[in-house]
This record gives structure tokens, C-alpha cells and sequence, in this order.
């Protein structure tokens, strides 16, 4: 993430009054189903909205915590996602899109850290996840689903969610906009690199080369059409739909989610509102379901 030094200051405590600030999100129209005890409930294919979940933010020293707010409400374990910043950056820069994630069935564990680029941050909340599903003292018992783990991130942090990868308990990666220290050949997860089309700070190209050298694993593209660096800020902006969908993928095995990347007619492979490139790799194709 770009920025001068005043900006940067200025920015992680207007980030920090965000994170301690906000409300708790509101449920999106989603009900639980009967049919669904134990699993995280469907919200059908409107991943841009709200999902069926209050959310709680829990800061801690070295992790910002977003999680629903009843957690196994209804027997389910909730999945993990780890989050990295962008250089100088907090949390609270992107609270709301954090937030919708935990209001979609997820645990997000983001590391507080400004330079997220090496991952220790990001890996070590996984550990800290583990000892708190453990303790039966704790909100998270036996709650915390650990055997279904992303990493994502955004600029620095989006480098960090490939670098995380290298950790054998994280099942996918959601690299936003990733800076340029990582190497795609040190992980073997199925990866969704985001670009932003009129991203001046890591250009497209840059995360298409990261792509093609992801040959090795499934391995999926988008360029959000008219979206420059800092769009993913925030709420998430045109990036919150599509990440959303794909962690609901493979964290929850969500087979509406299926249909927007893989099998021949791909939602987001005939979105041309959305998306100003796209592209999927020969591993990709060969997920079950899939052609073309």
C-alpha cells in the first residue's frame, strides 16, 4: 500500500478507531434451515450481502479477531481465514470487508501488523485459534473449524497470504492485489490472485505473472474491472463478492459457490461488468465439475 509517512500515522489511528468503534454487523435475510444443523447456513449465490451472522471483533496485542457472534449456534464449526495488511497498515483499514466475512460463517484471525509480508503473524493465528478451540474456558471451543484454512491478504499482505501458504494447515490462498516478494512455487493450495485493472502500484501484469507461475496448483485470475489499488479498502468494493464466493468454496464446500469459477458456463467467465480479464489454469479445469 502506498503512502507518506503522515498519511500512514494518521491512517492506522483512524484504523484503530474503526476497529474498536464499529458496531456489530447486521445479519443479512439468510435463516437457518433445519436441514442445516451442524453446517454453516446457504446464503444461495448473494455473496455480496450479509450473511446470516451477527459479528463480534475481539483486538488482542497481536490479532484482530472477526468471528459471528454466536458461534455453534447450531452445532457447526466455523472455518479459518488469516488476513494480512497491506504495507502500514491495520485491521480496521478493512473492517468492513473482515466483518462480512464473519458474518458469512468464518473466523478471521488478522494479524495487526504493518508488514505482514513474512506470514509469521498471519500462521502464528492459526496457533493461537487452536489453543483457544481447545480451552474449555474459552467462547471458541470446539467451535473453530481447523481442518479448513485460507490465507488472504491485500498488497503486502496479499504476498503474505501466498508466503502462509507454505504452512501445511492452510487449504487455499486469496492473494489481493499481491506485492512482489513470494514465490507461487513454495506453496501447492489452489490460489485466486486478484488484480485491480487500474492498479498503478502493483500493476495487472505483475499478478498475472504470479498466475502463470502457479502452473502447479489450480489456479484462477480476475482482473475487477476499473478498480485501482486501494479499492479493496473498505467494504471490499467489487472485491467482496468474488472472495467471498470462493472461500465459501473451498472453506464450506458451497457448490452455489461452484458454478461462479468452475464448469463451462462460469459465472465470472461471462461477467463482463465485473471482470476486465479472467483466466484459468489446466489444473483448474480439472477440478470435478469442471470443463472447458
Amino acid at each position: 500500500m502506498p503512502g507518506r509517512t503522515g498519511r500512514v500515522v494518521s491512517g492506522l489511528l483512524l484504523a484503530a478507531l474503526m476497529a474498536v468503534g464499529t458496531a456489530p454487523g447486521t445479519a443479512g435475510a439468510a435463516v437457518d434451515d433445519p436441514r442445516t444443523t451442524g453446517t454453516v447456513p446457504s446464503v444461495g449465490t448473494d455473496w455480496g450481502r450479509p450473511g446470516p451472522y451477527e459479528v463480534s471483533v475481539d483486538i488482542a496485542a497481536v490479532h484482530t479477531f472477526y468471528h459471528p457472534r454466536d458461534m455453534g449456534r447450531s452445532g457447526e464449526r466455523h472455518p479459518v481465514i488469516i488476513w494480512g495488511n497491506g504495507t502500514g497498515a491495520v485491521p480496521g483499514f478493512y473492517s468492513s470487508l473482515l466483518r462480512h466475512w464473519a458474518s458469512h460463517g468464518f473466523i478471521v484471525a488478522a494479524a495487526n501488523t504493518p508488514t505482514s509480508n513474512f506470514a509469521l503473524s498471519m500462521r502464528a493465528g492459526i496457533d493461537v485459534l487452536e489453543h483457544r478451540n481447545a480451552d474449555g474456558a474459552s467462547p471458541f471451543h470446539g467451535k473453530v473449524d481447523l481442518d479448513h484454512i485460507a490465507s488472504a491478504g491485500h498488497s503486502q499482505g496479499g504476498a503474505a497470504a501466498v508466503n502462509a501458504a507454505v504452512d501445511p494447515r492452510v487449504d487455499t490462498a486469496l492473494p489481493i492485489q499481491p506485492g512482489p516478494l513470494t514465490d507461487p512455487d513454495l506453496m501447492d493450495e489452489p490460489v485466486f490472485y486478484l488484480a485491480g485493472q487500474r492498479d498503478l502500484t502493483v500493476w495487472p501484469a505483475l499478478v498475472k505473472a504470479l498466475y502463470r507461475d502457479s502452473d502447479h496448483v489450480p489456479a484462477v485470475y480476475g482482473e475487477v474491472r476499473g478498480a485501482g489499488h486501494l479499492d479493496s479498502i473498505g467494504d471490499g468494493g467489487d472485491f467482496r463478492a468474488p472472495t467471498t464466493a470462493w472461500l465459501r468454496f473451498w472453506l464450506l464446500g458451497d457448490e452455489n459457490a461452484r458454478g461462479m469459477f468452475f464448469g463451462p458456463g462460469c459465472g465470472a467467465c461471462v461477467d463482463g461488468a465485473l471482470w476486465s480479464g479472467w483466466d484459468r489454469n489446466s489444473r483448474a479445469l480439472q477440478i470435478p465439475g469442471t470443463t472447458g
